[in-house]
Parts: C-alpha cells; structure tokens; sequence
C-alpha cells in the first residue's frame, strides 16, 4: 500500500476583519506580520499550498498616503512567497449621517435655559460639522472569498482550509465547503459565535501567538 496523500491547506484571508481583529487584540505592528510563518505555524503538519488575501483596493484619488501604504504592504506579502497572493475588491465612499450629532443640535435648538454663548456655539459647531461624514464601504469582498472557497472545494484544489476572519457571514460558504467533504477551520484574535458553531473547529489566536510571526 501506498502512503497517503498529504492533507492539503489553503488560507483564505478577509483583510480588513482580520486586521481590526488584530488590532484590537493589540497583535504588536501587525504591518510586519510574516504571512509565510503564519500560514505554515496555523496549517501544522498539513501541506501548506496558497494563503489567499481578500482586501478592498485603497483608491488613488483622496488620501495618498493610506494608498502608498497599502500598495507597499501588498507588494511585501506578494514578495514573502510565491504561494501568497492578494485579491482585490473596492472601496465605495457612503455618506452618513450621524444621529448623535444630529440629536446635539435638535437639542441645543431646543434649550429653554440659558447656557454660557460660547459653549453654546462650539456645541453647535461640533454637532453640525460631524452631522455628515463619508465613509468608505468595501464592497466584493467578502463576495470574492466566499466563492472562491465553495469553488476551490468543488474542484478539489484542498483538503482543509483555513478562514482568517470572526465574520458569521462567511456561514453559508462554510457550510457548502463541508458539504463537499473539506474541512474548513476558522482563526482569528476575535469571537466569531456564529462562524465557530458552523466551522470544523474555531482557532482563538492570542497576542503571544503571533511572537515568532514577524519578518
């Protein structure tokens, strides 16, 4: 009898979960992450062969420095290794409407009692400039990796993969991925209920987990 074949792994990555996610853990310069390590120290014994990164393209137009800055952290994943690829949806802007601010300046315009004038008017300076904002949405995604997973499954290219995100959205794309008999493992630094209940198994990654994970 033949030895049997290796499990193969592949990492799927939702960049911007997986980044608030380490920021939030306080993961020391997540910029200087080695993905390399990481996907090598998460797949264990099992045969690493791609790490997908799914992030929103920062545009050219607006702030120059947060586009320089991702284009050179794209470049340096891209560089780590061969089998490291990055995956690129888009970022909308969105206005929005804060209602707190708003609620601020319906209140002070209602105000029976009188209050100092020049509290009064920075109040109502700061609630009207931050009544509306733009936001950037980022948009395909999550789209992308979903179905890049059920996909990769159908066609056999892994044995297990390896979803770097808490994001209970990711359930159903989990669930069909199973289905096809893969087993799908999720990691991240925060708690994802819904996904750890439909995953194989849920990684909770510490800060100290990520110590011999630097370039």
């Amino acid at each position: 009898m033949g030895s049997p074949m290796p499990d193969r792994a592949i990492l799927f990555i939702d960049g911007n979960n997986w980044y608030h996610s380490l920021t939030s853990c306080r993961v020391r310069a997540p910029g200087t992450l080695d993905y390399a390590k990481i996907s090598e120290k998460l797949v264990g014994p099992r045969t690493w062969i791609a790490t997908r990164y799914y992030i929103g393209r920062v545009p050219q137009i607006g702030d120059r420095r947060l586009y320089a800055d991702q284009r050179s952290f794209l470049g340096l994943l891209r560089a780590t290794d061969p089998r490291i690829t990055t995956h690129l949806g888009r970022l909308e802007s969105r206005p929005l409407i804060d209602p707190a601010a708003k609620a601020l300046a319906q209140y002070l315009n209602s105000l029976r009692t009188r209050i100092d004038r020049q509290v009064f008017h920075d109040l109502l300076a700061i609630a009207r400039t931050h009544q509306r904002a733009t936001v950037m949405v980022e948009k395909a995604v999550d789209v992308m990796l979903a179905v890049d997973l059920v996909t990769f499954a159908e066609r056999n290219e892994f044995d297990s993969a390896y979803l770097l995100s808490a994001d209970g959205d990711f359930t159903p794309a989990v669930t069909a991925a199973q289905r096809l008999g893969k087993k799908v493992y999720a990691a991240s630094p925060s708690q994802g209920a819904q996904l750890a209940a439909a995953v194989t198994a849920y990684i909770p990654l510490t800060r100290e987990w990520f110590d011999d994970c630097y370039r």
